[in-house]
C-alpha cells in the first residue's frame, strides 16, 4: 500500500505573503552568509600579503572589518529599498569586491553598464552583487585563477551578468560551488549557464529578469484540487521547480511530486507547461 506522508508544516495553510516573507528571509541569511565569507577572504588576503608589513597589515585588516559591519548592520535598510540605479549597484559591487583583490594577486576588471539602463528593484540588485560575489569567491576558491573580468548589461527586461576567468576552463554548472549559486538564480526565475574552453578559461553567464512572473491569484475552478493542490499548483504556474516549491510550502520534493502528479491527472494535462497554461486560461 502506497500513500502520501504528510508532515506537520502541511497541516498550516500558506499564504503568498507568508511564502514571500520566508523567501525573503533566506535570502536575506545568504546575502549575510555571503558578506561574511568575503570578509574572511579580504581578510586573508590581507594579512597574507608580501607587499604590508605587519603594523600595515592590521591597519587594513581594521579598516575591512569596520567596513564588513557597517555593512551588515544596513544589510536590512538595503533589502527595503525600492530602485536602484544599474550603474549604481554595479559601483557598490565594486567597493565589495575591493578589499578582496587590494591586496591579493587576483586582478578584477570590471565592465560598467550602460549609464542609461533600466533601475533594478532593490531585490534585484541585492542578488546580483550576492551571485557576484559568491562566483567570484567561488573562482578563488579553485586556485588557479589570476584573471576575472565581471561585466554587467541590461536589455530593459533582464540583467545580464558575465563573469570570466582565466582559469584552467574546466568549470561547470554541475560544479559544487556553482549549485546553490544557481539555485539562487532559479528562486529568482532566472538561468545560468557555463562555457569554458580547456586552458583558456570559463564563462559564467546569468540572466536576471527584473520583473518576475507574478503568482496567479485566481485558480481555475474546473480542477478538483485540495488547498494543498492548489497551492502546488499556484507556485508551478510561476514556474517554480520541484525543489523550490517543496522549500517554500515545508514540505519533501517527493510530496510535491505526487501533488504535481494528481494535478495532471485531474486536469488532463501531459506536462507541466500545459498545466500552467490551464492555470494562466
Amino acid at each position: 500500500m502506497t500513500g502520501e506522508t504528510t508532515s506537520p508544516t502541511e497541516t498550516t495553510s500558506t499564504t503568498p505573503a507568508s511564502r514571500r516573507l520566508a523567501a525573503e528571509h533566506s535570502r536575506a541569511l545568504a546575502e549575510q552568509r555571503d558578506r561574511y565569507a568575503l570578509t574572511l577572504e579580504s581578510l586573508l588576503a590581507t594579512l597574507r600579503s608580501p607587499r604590508l608589513d605587519d603594523r600595515a597589515a592590521r591597519a587594513v585588516a581594521v579598516d575591512v572589518a569596520a567596513g564588513a559591519l557597517v555593512g551588515l548592520r544596513t544589510l536590512n535598510d538595503e533589502l527595503g529599498s525600492g530602485l536602484e540605479p544599474v550603474t549604481g549597484a554595479f559601483e557598490r559591487l565594486q567597493s565589495d569586491l575591493r578589499p578582496l583583490v587590494r591586496f591579493s594577486e587576483l586582478d578584477v576588471q570590471f565592465v560598467e553598464p550602460p549609464a542609461n539602463g533600466r533601475a533594478l528593484p532593490g531585490e534585484i540588485a541585492h542578488s546580483a552583487r550576492s551571485i557576484v560575489r559568491s562566483t567570484v569567491l567561488a573562482i578563488v576558491d579553485r586556485g588557479e585563477t589570476r584573471r576575472v573580468r565581471i561585466q554587467w548589461d541590461c536589455d530593459g527586461l533582464n540583467l545580464l551578468i558575465a563573469i570570466r576567468d582565466d582559469g584552467s576552463g574546466e568549470l561547470t554548472t554541475h560544479d559544487d560551488a556553482l549549485r546553490p549559486i544557481a539555485e539562487q538564480v532559479s528562486s529568482l526565475t532566472g538561468d545560468l549557464s557555463v562555457a569554458s574552453t580547456p586552458g583558456w578559461g570559463s564563462e559564467v553567464s546569468i540572466r536576471l529578469p527584473l520583473d518576475p512572473p507574478a503568482e496567479p491569484d485566481e485558480l481555475p475552478d474546473a480542477i478538483d484540487a485540495s488547498p494543498r493542490e492548489r497551492d502546488v499548483l499556484r507556485l508551478v504556474a510561476s514556474g517554480r521547480r520541484n525543489r523550490e516549491i517543496a522549500e517554500a510550502l515545508g514540505v519533501s520534493e517527493n510530496t510535491v511530486k505526487f501533488h504535481v502528479s494528481n494535478l495532471l491527472r485531474k486536469s488532463g494535462a501531459t506536462s507541466r507547461a500545459e498545466l500552467a497554461a490551464v492555470v494562466r486560461g
